[in-house]
């Protein structure tokens, strides 16, 4: 018993339910001794008081345990009570066919082929040993991690060519069952066919909804076939044969078949792409799985590369020189950047000390004088008038250190009549600022000194000098 109040088989703890149906449910369950998980299949407890249900329930156990195949779920064990029976099969780890097409629909013609084979691999070992499925539907194909297929459930399954009603799902059951003929192999055929009509299309090869009309559809309908691509045509016409005899004798025959046409209409590597897809499409639907992927699934993949050439002229080392440079390449980029930027900043320094340093420059400017000037003395030799200085007289020469040339001559201490004062022009330089644009330098020619304005103490004439001088004092 376990949590719910409901039998379990002893031995085993229930993890979580699986699904459910009419005929009973199944519990994913782990083996207390070692920890294995195993899928456990329970007897509803209203068809355990049926005889003839608990029989059928028997007699699958009994086939499961025959079939010796790696493309359907094993048989581990089979347990009956008075508290209820049960079937322990091996956990396939995957999603149902069915899910995988409700969620992404069509899976595409390799897809669809891969999916087909292998469960006409399950269903040819079954045949093998002379067993009939009569339920092959979406349902119960279960796709794994890596793309591979089992086949589960053969709650229904019957001997070949034996007596027995009429059972199966509707849209997938093959017209002899519908007359309650007994099954044979290529009812599985049929109803593998009509899964793989849906793989391509997404749809049913016969949708009415009612009973009734189904089953003309699959009596007497002929079957869509231009629906699916042309070059698949001929199997799926074959396999949805009305009559048994015109369908492949068995799973096995019809695999040979499919094999022939996949390998002439998608090339020899078929399989492995089809398989590739399918495990991508499981893979999305991951979360349903029955318990975790722990590790990512190891599918055979084929890596493109591109190669381009070497350019001519560029051999092997050249190749590899320029190779070494362009790892080299942001090293030198990041030392040219810092060199730049040093370079930047020691010539912002320079121009920044060198707009506070003066600059002589020769200009023209107001001369703007402090005093009145002084008229000259009456002794003035009257041939060399005094003239008063203009602007551009006065215009400022650069400075520069006085010359033994340029000096005035010494003055001789002499009497005088009387002494002219000393003529002061104070010119007054307008302030540079940083807005005014240096103006182009203006060349005023330099006044040269005359003799009325080389001035001394003694203003007599050269002729009075010398009688002063020979004229005791």
């Amino acid at each position: 018993m376990y949590g719910d109040g409901q039998w379990g088989v002893p031995g085993y703890t229930a993890v979580r339910e699986l699904g459910s149906g009419a005929a009973g449910r199944v519990v994913l369950a782990r083996r207390d001794y070692d920890g294995v998980e195993v899928a456990i299949k329970y007897l509803s407890d209203e068809l355990r008081s049926d005889v003839g249900f608990v029989a059928r329930f028997r007699h699958e156990a009994r086939l499961l345990g025959t079939l010796q195949s790696p493309h359907h779920a094993r048989l581990i064990d089979y347990v009956e009570s008075g508290q209820g029976s049960a079937i322990i099969m091996e956990l396939v780890n995957g999603v149902s066919l069915r899910e995988i097409l409700k969620s992404e629909g069509p899976t595409g013609a390799e897809a669809a082929l891969t999916v087909l084979k292998g469960s006409l691999r399950g269903l040819a070992a079954a045949h093998a040993i002379g067993v009939v499925h009569r339920d092959y539907k979406p349902e119960n194909v279960m796709v794994q991690a890596d793309g591979a297929s089992k086949l589960v459930d053969f709650g229904i399954a019957v001997r070949a060519g034996e007596e027995a009603e009429a059972a199966g799902t509707p849209p997938y059951m093959a017209p002899e069952q519908w007359s309650g003929a007994p099954a044979g192999p290529a009812t599985d055929v049929y109803a593998a066919t009509a899964v793989f009509f849906e793989c391509l299309t997404g749809t049913r090869p016969f949708r009415a909804s009612n009973v009734m009309v189904l089953a003309h559809q699959h009596q007497s309908a002929p079957p869509p076939v231009e629906e699916v691509p042309a070059a698949l045509r001929g199997l799926v016409g074959r396999g949805l044969a009305k009559d048994p005899a015109e369908r492949p004798p068995s799973a096995e025959a019809f695999l040979t078949e499919l094999e022939a046409v996949a390998a002439e209409a998608y090339g020899p590597d078929w399989e492995e792409r089809g398989r590739r897809r399918l495990a991508a499409l499981a893979g999305l639907l991951a979360l349903l799985f029955p318990i975790r992927l722990d590790e990512p699934v190891e599918t055979e993949t084929a890596l493109a590369e591109t190669r381009f050439g070497e350019p001519s002229g560029v051999g092997r080392s050249g190749v590899g020189r320029a190779s070494r440079a362009l790892g080299k390449l942001p090293a030198k980029i990041a030392v040219t950047a810092s060199a730049v930027g040093v370079l930047v900043a020691a010539v912002v320094i320079m121009v920044n000390a060198s707009s506070d340093e003066a600059v002589l420059q020769a200009r023209t400017s107001e001369v703007t004088p402090t005093t009145p000037v002084p008229a000259t003395s009456a002794s003035a030799d009257p041939a060399t008038p005094y003239e008063e200085p203009t602007a551009e007289e006065t215009t400022p020469e650069p400075e520069t250190e006085p010359s033994a040339s340029d000096a005035p001559p010494p003055s001789v201490q002499q009497p005088v009549a009387s002494r002219p004062a000393q003529i002061a022009t104070h010119v007054k330089r307008p302030a540079r600022t940083s807005e005014q644009r240096p103006r182009k330098p203006v060349r005023t020619p330099t006044p040269t000194p005359s003799a009325a304005l080389r001035m001394t103490g003694d203003v007599r004439t050269p002729e009075e000098r010398r009688e002063s001088a020979t004229t005791p004092a």
